[in-house]
């Protein structure tokens, strides 16, 4: 039997084979496609079921586990789409300095607002206006 680690392993960490700091590279990763085991795994290191991830990204779970079946990577869409919540949870463990708060942040509406960050997440250009927003706060502005 194996014993599993007690220390989590970073959002960082865990994907940092990924380019994903030069937008350029991005896109070309997400034109080849996503294997689905990364989706898997991203979903376990964010702690968020793979539902509700799958729902983030447009797709569902079921279509998700029959990619992976067929060993088909995911659309460029949903790659890019995948891809850039990665780099956001990158960027908001730094932030916070773990999931868990991040988490917890997304989940709260911003101070003049109803909505909540999560709700953003739906549409890549809106992973990338809580990115700005993640941005601001980082350095110092109220949001």
């Amino acid at each position: 039997m194996a014993i599993s680690s007690a220390i989590p392993v970073s959002v960082r960490d865990r994907f940092k084979s990924l380019d994903l700091q030069s937008a350029f590279e991005l896109v070309i990763s997400a034109r080849k496609g996503i294997k689905p085991k990364l989706f898997y795994e991203f979903a376990d290191s964010i702690h968020m079921p793979e539902k509700k991830l799958a729902l983030l990204i447009n797709i569902s779970s079921r279509t998700v586990h029959n990619y992976k079946e067929q060993q088909k990577p995911l659309d460029p869409i949903q790659s890019e789409h995948l891809l850039k919540l990665i780099a956001l949870y990158r960027k908001g463990e730094d932030i916070f300095g773990n999931i868990e708060e991040f988490n917890d942040w997304l989940e709260k509406p911003f101070w003049n607002s109803k909505e909540k960050p999560i709700e953003w997440l739906t549409t890549p250009g809106g992973v990338d206006l809580v990115k700005d927003e993640l941005g601001r706060l980082s350095h110092g502005y109220a949001v």
